[in-house]
């Protein structure tokens, strides 16, 4: 059943930020200049990517964390633990990342109104293609992370997160929240129709626009989350032109890699020439001076559990863990701080998130090729990737095709069953955790497969989130829930 809402979208970050609603609305939503363009709609469509990092409310639910008794207090890394509702609303939380979500899309609606009143709206072509994909990229995190998963059982009757395809000029509109199946529906028509409009040589600086590898990669994800395996094989293989896949991926056992210092690989990690980062955001985010001094966070029984213990390939990853008990880290986040005038002290970090990388489309379509029993072509998805993150030792930091390959009777035996399929399935799961540990992708493979997840306190205390526990989906915001839109239950 649909719920009709009144909803306050785009506006809810605005107006905290505004004098009033009224004056926001007097004003050209480009705060810059008019939309007169395709030049000036590209400008705008950089605002158009949620400029929020999920990364620390998703990585803190996960299995990738333990409570090392002490450490810095933060909400943002403390209520996740725990498995409690958010209320703060400063960066790095879930109500950020909402209201970053739909001021992105607002810039997507307001692109596309440009684009469509005009009177060659040909010319804008490639910008409504952009437009287009931003805006299903946008509604598709909203509904992983504020909505059930897509299930074909239920997803006609889960409640989803509203669509939002017009711009706004008035501060309450009528919406509805409609099912997760509708939303997805949305989602799909916006990604089709605009990937093959997509022109990656109208942008300047590509690897923060939706290039058509980017939105190829992003067509992945969702065909996956959909489970329509055969279309996310289709979409991972264009994200790679002239199948050059491993080539792709970040060499972490390279010499060249493995001789980088901590700050080299901080910087290298999200670096724009980085061939194996497909989408990069600027978000304001302290993640990246924080992840590794949380009390919330890896601990020394997880590297051990992660990196020292046997894993399939029977060699070791490739990675150096830094830090101490209390500051264990992979470095991957470097910060940009931008001071609010020249000779200021004040200011605001930034840091850059990768969306999507080669990594993850590789994982895609590996799953997919293992949910369709496809285990020959997994299998060979997966040596790629082990080939560019495995060494055979300390000793010899080489990767041996012949000794560290996987094959299912290495799988079989390490995963202790005769289900081919699962064994296949447990492998990319435990490589994609230890891989993208403290990039938050790890929630969305528990969301997708209903893993449960446990945390212990150092006090011994135990708390369980199940297949079926309400906080597996995040709550929305005050702001929203004030204009009657339906919770979700708890």
């Amino acid at each position: 059943m649909k719920t009709k809402t009144y909803l306050r979208i785009s506006f809810i970050a605005t107006c905290i930020i505004a004098s009033s609603c009224s004056k926001y609305l007097e004003q050209s939503p480009d705060m810059r200049t008019e939309l007169d363009s395709p030049e000036k709609v590209g400008e705008l469509l950089a605002t158009a990517y949620p400029q929020a990092n999920y990364i620390p409310f998703t990585e803190s639910m996960t299995d990738n964390v333990e409570d090392k008794g002490a450490g810095a207090i933060d909400l943002v890394n403390i209520n996740p633990f725990n498995f409690r509702d958010a209320d703060q609303t400063g960066i790095d939380g879930p109500i950020f990342y909402w209201n970053a979500s739909y001021k992105a899309i607002a810039a997507a609606n307001q692109a596309l109104e440009v684009i469509n009143n005009s009177t060659n709206p040909e010319k804008y072509s490639a910008y409504k293609g952009e437009a287009l994909v931003a805006r299903a990229y946008a509604h598709f995190m909203l509904a992983v992370l504020f909505a059930q998963p897509y299930s074909i059982n239920s997803s006609t009757s889960d409640p989803g997160i509203p669509y939002v395809t017009d711009t706004e000029n008035i501060v309450i509109k009528k919406y509805t929240r409609g099912t997760v199946a509708t939303v997805y529906e949305n989602i799909e028509k916006d990604l089709l129709e605009g990937l093959p409009l997509l022109d990656d040589s109208k942008y300047k600086s590509p690897k923060y626009h939706f290039t058509k590898v980017a939105a190829h990669a992003f067509a992945s994800r969702y065909y996956l989350f959909k489970r329509d395996y055969k279309t996310a094989i289709v979409h991972a293989e264009a994200a790679f032109p002239g199948d050059a896949v491993t080539s792709s991926l970040r060499p972490v056992n390279s010499e060249t890699y493995r001789s980088y210092q901590y700050l080299e690989l901080q910087a290298q990690y999200t670096r724009a020439d980085n061939p194996a980062n497909l989408l990069l955001v600027e978000t304001p985010s302290v993640w990246g001076r924080s992840y590794f001094s949380y009390r919330y966070g890896l601990t020394s029984n997880l590297m051990a559990k992660f990196f020292n213990s046997a894993n399939v390939t029977t060699g070791i990853w490739a990675y150096n863990v830094y830090g101490s008990e209390l500051s264990l880290n992979i470095p991957k986040f470097r910060e940009h701080f931008v001071k609010q005038s020249l000779h200021a002290e004040s200011g605001v970090p930034y840091n850059m998130v990768p969306l999507f990388s080669s990594e993850e489309v590789l994982f895609n379509r590996a799953e997919s090729q293992a949910m369709l029993g496809n285990y020959d072509a997994a299998l060979e998805d997966i040596n790629r990737f082990a080939s560019t993150k495995f060494i055979h030792s300390y000793m010899f930091p080489i990767y041996f095709d012949d000794l560290l390959e996987v094959n299912m009777k290495k799988l079989l035996a390490f995963y202790k069953t005769q289900d081919r399929k699962q064994a296949v399935l447990n492998c990319i799961l435990d490589f994609k955790q230890v891989y993208f540990i403290a990039e938050g992708q790890r929630w969305f493979d528990i969301v997708r497969h209903n893993l449960t997840v446990e945390h212990k306190t150092s006090k011994g205390d135990v708390m369980i989130l199940g297949p079926n526990h309400p906080m597996r989906v995040f709550q929305m915001p005050e702001e929203v829930q004030s204009s009657g839109i339906q919770l979700n239950p708890r």
